[in-house]
Order: C-alpha cells, then structure tokens, then sequence
C-alpha cells in the first residue's frame, strides 16, 4: 500500500501550506484530497511535487506491504 503521509510532514517542515500549493504553484484541490485519501497519483504528478518541494520520492510517499489475511 502506498501512503502519502511523508508528504504532510514534508510540507509542514518547509513551512509550505496547502493555500501556497494551490495559489502559487498550481496544484489542485483534487490532488490534495487523492493523496489525503491515499489514491494513486501519476508518476509526472509526483515528479511535480518533488520539483516544486525540491525533494526526494521518498519525502512523498511511503510503500507499506498489504497485509494478507491468514487462512
């Protein structure tokens, strides 16, 4: 499973809100609720956040293995 929670943490640490996300760099508010809902972003997207945050795939998001249930 992939979460973006590294990327509210990113965000609060560079002091960005998600209001200058949406007014000074474009990003939806349609976004925001994908990766607040942990929904799949395309790969140029996320190139996107790490350009305009200026860090890595991994201050994005996170892969966690699904856990299966035992039969």
């Amino acid at each position: 499973m992939i979460s973006y929670e590294p990327f509210y943490k990113t965000i609060k640490e560079k002091g960005i809100s998600t209001y200058k996300l949406i007014n000074e760099f474009g990003v939806s508010r349609s976004l925001l609720d994908r990766l607040k809902h942990n929904k799949p972003i395309s790969t140029v997207t996320l190139n996107d956040l790490c350009t305009f945050l200026r860090c890595r795939v991994e201050d994005i998001l996170i892969y966690t293995e699904d856990e299966t249930p035992s039969n």
